[in-house]
């Protein structure tokens, strides 16, 4: 017994291509034409078949490598009776080499080339060249080897009665459980009529379709489809008359007594489909679609999921051009939400509309902050489910205290408002309601629940809308919250704050008491818990249990993420921010 090494066949023009699955494991018994490895390149994938019988020795490659034509692939030790039968066939070759050298065309470097009349289609019937030299006579087209597949399905006929094939032309497409491949004319002549129909199951030599060979005048000039360099069929080479790289002979060489390197019928990258691939990278879903292998990578390397892209090509292909457009409109369509908040995930956006139509108008720049500004907001509104609970709390007797203070204030060169006193009691409320004091880690798995109490502040400015942070809320007295608002105001204002003035924060207030309203629902400052809304004070009508008596009420609402916070927990945050509103001394407690 002997070892050969199998090499890479031709592979039509191909630089390099990607091994991507090993068909056989080292002590496999591998019988003729039996795959050994299948390789994928920019066009297509291809099975590399075994040119003899034998065991597999030792593998050269493995899933991943990248080879070219003439890399060796594996060692098979060949069995005795292969071996005499090689020798013995090539003792025939020579001998018929010496008896009809006219017959063999050789080139000027002495390679000989396969002619017409020496091979023969898959399924045993003779080429157009044989057919040629004899009266035009009609021969059934059987299905080749396929593959070892049991039964395809016909998913296209692509040839009608009547209509002239060359050889290589497609008569049927099929789907394997692997690939999509087409059914070629296995000679030139004319195409009587097809004996099958879309969804019909055929297999290896079933009869598919019957032809009438061409007579010698009508004989097409094959050798344009002949590879310049060798002389012999490519799988790969182009067909003539403009077809599409793929289409191929499945001749085989007699005087050799072996078949050429390729054997299967090529699929081009339109019409290729390898699910087998696909879900060996976890990605079976994008199997079901009708995409080639090449486009399959382009996507695996983008990231998209074949199921939301539009294909464009035959039967809603997807191609490589398709993946490139889908990308482009995704990008642009995260950037205009980013700049304008005007659409978001699965939302169609709003029309455009032109409002120059109506009347004079003028465009205005959004400034960064205001790109800012909605993108935050919209990206909150879109991934937090918002909850607003209202209620009022009696500020009656706090603004007594304040207003009591005002003179102490003025000692301080300070001014004291309504927020310093808020600071303090959402203070006391998160450190009481730590569920207000969290937020969703990232996994969906945790709370990050804080041990610090940092407290931002909307402030409205020429600019727009900035949120410092005030931070240790819960550890610092009245008189310091104060100068730490009015510090902050006027650096919002002057647009001095830096990026860490405004990072950190546990909760947020935004108040537009000052403005007016009796009420609002803030959009969560994510990934912030709750931000806490604060409208115009007004005196109103309070029953007391015998009388009415006038009390100046403060309107509050709070929006939460329901995520993080339940209603009850709101109610028990709510209930306790209101009662230290209304007495200030239940700080004390």
């Amino acid at each position: 017994m002997t070892s050969e090494t199998i090499l890479v066949p031709d592979l039509g023009g191909a630089d390099t291509v990607d091994v991507i699955e090993l068909c056989v494991a080292v002590g496999d018994t591998v019988a003729l034409e039996q795959s050994l490895i299948v390789l994928e390149s920019d066009k297509a994938t291809m099975d590399v078949p075994s040119p003899q019988a034998g065991q597999v020795k030792k593998l050269l490659v493995k899933e991943g490598d990248k080879v070219s034509e003439g890399s060796p692939i594996l060692e098979i030790e060949k069995s005795a009776d292969e071996t005499d039968a090689a020798e013995e066939s090539a003792a025939s070759d020579k001998l018929d080499d010496a008896a009809q050298p006219e017959e063999n065309n050789e080139t000027s470097d002495g390679v000989e080339k396969v002619t017409e009349s020496e091979a023969v289609n898959k399924s045993g019937n003779q080429t157009e060249s044989a057919a040629a030299k004899s009266p035009a006579v009609e021969e059934d087209v059987l299905v080749p080897d396929i593959g070892g597949a049991d039964a395809v399905e016909v998913i296209e006929v692509m040839a009608a009665s009547g209509d002239q094939l060359a050889e290589g032309d497609g008569i049927l497409v099929v789907e394997t459980d692997k690939a999509s491949m087409e059914l070629p004319a296995p000679f030139a002549g004319e195409l009587i009529r097809v004996t099958v129909k879309v969804g019909d199951k055929i297999a290896t030599g079933d009869k598919i379709a019957r032809m009438k060979t061409m007579s010698d005048s009508d004989q097409p000039d094959t050798t344009a489809k002949r590879d310049e360099k060798t002389g012999e069929d490519s799988a790969f080479s182009p067909a003539e008359k403009g077809e599409p790289a793929g289409k191929a002979s499945s001749e085989t060489d007699m005087s050799s007594g072996t078949k050429p390197d390729v054997v299967e019928a090529p699929v081009t990258v339109e019409e290729s489909d390898e699910p087998d691939v696909a879900s060996k990278i976890g990605d079976a879903a994008s199997a079901e679609v009708y995409a080639g292998p090449a486009s399959r990578a382009l996507a695996r390397e983008l990231g998209v999921d074949l199921r939301k892209v539009s294909g464009s090509g035959p039967r809603n292909r997807i191609l490589k051009e398709d993946l490139h457009e889908y990308v482009k409109s995704a990008v642009a369509k995260s950037e205009n939400a980013a700049a304008t908040g005007a659409t978001g995930a699965g939302i169609p956006p709003i029309p455009t509309v032109d409002f120059a139509r109506f009347g004079e108008i003028e465009m205005v720049p959004l400034q960064k902050i205001h790109k800012l500004t909605a993108a935050n907001m919209q990206r909150s509104w879109l991934n937090v489910p918002h909850v607003t609970q209202f209620d009022e709390a009696d500020i009656t007797e706090l603004e007594a205290f304040r207003h009591s203070l005002k003179a102490e204030a003025e000692k301080k060169n300070s001014r004291l408002t309504l927020l310093p006193f808020l600071l303090k009691a959402c203070g006391h409320a998160l450190a009481v309601n730590p569920s207000f004091n969290r937020s969703l880690a990232r996994d969906g798995e945790h709370f990050v629940e804080k041990k610090y109490i940092h407290i931002g502040v909307a402030v409205d400015t020429p600019r727009g809308l900035v949120v410092p942070v005030i931070r240790d809320v819960d550890r610092k007295g009245l008189w310091q919250l104060t100068d730490e608002v009015n510090e902050m105001a006027v650096k919002a204002r002057e647009g001095k704050l830096s990026a860490a003035e405004m990072q950190g924060g546990c909760f947020t207030i935004s108040s537009l008491g000052a403005i007016g309203g009796n009420g609002f629902t803030p959009i969560v400052n994510a990934p912030e818990a709750a931000i806490l809304g604060v409208s115009k004070s007004q005196i109103k009508p309070v029953w007391d249990g015998a009388e009415f008596k006038p009390k100046l009420m403060l309107p509050l609402s709070v929006s939460y993420d329901h995520r993080i916070v339940n209603g009850a927990d709101c109610g028990r945050f709510f209930t306790c921010l209101v009662d230290v509103i209304a007495d200030m001394r239940r700080l004390l407690l």
